[in-house]
């Protein structure tokens, strides 16, 4: 289950509809060993594509040097689908290289009549998905 606040769903949803019609991606941190998401951090999508993703390796080694350095961890590793529903596609999976992560898929595409957006999670593990519940609060 990922508990996270309104707030945190709030800029990761706004973060995918600004980077529209691209792919937005990117981080939330949180203190080692909580699993609580709490510092949010915008990515640039280095491929610049409607369709795929993908972290500037010289952002990422910044990014984790940092975190690093603040004594936290990726807990929520977050992209947008801007045509399909919010399900990690065979790529997104092949990537998942962060094991304790929740992997938050937020769609653009007004797919299924479930709205302007979807916001789901999943535990992506040796390229297994299991869909988790996702729980909003205020705070923590």
């Amino acid at each position: 289950m990922l508990t996270i606040t309104q707030a945190l769903v709030d800029r990761i949803v706004a973060h995918a509809r600004q980077d529209h019609p691209d792919e937005a991606c990117g981080v939330v941190a949180g203190p080692e060993g909580t699993g609580r998401p709490e510092r949010f951090i915008p990515m640039l999508n280095a491929a610049r594509s409607p369709t795929f993703y993908e972290f500037d390796s010289g952002d990422l080694l910044k990014l984790y040097r940092e975190m690093d350095d603040r004594d936290e961890e990726p807990v929520v590793v977050y992209h947008s689908h801007t045509a399909t529903e919010a399900y990690p596609s065979r790529t997104d999976i092949t990537y998942a290289n962060e094991p304790g992560a929740h992997y938050v898929l937020v769609s653009t595409a007004d797919a299924d009549d479930a709205g302007p957006f979807q916001f789901r999670s999943f535990r992506i593990l040796d390229g297994e998905v299991t869909e988790e519940e996702v729980v909003i609060v205020e705070s923590y």
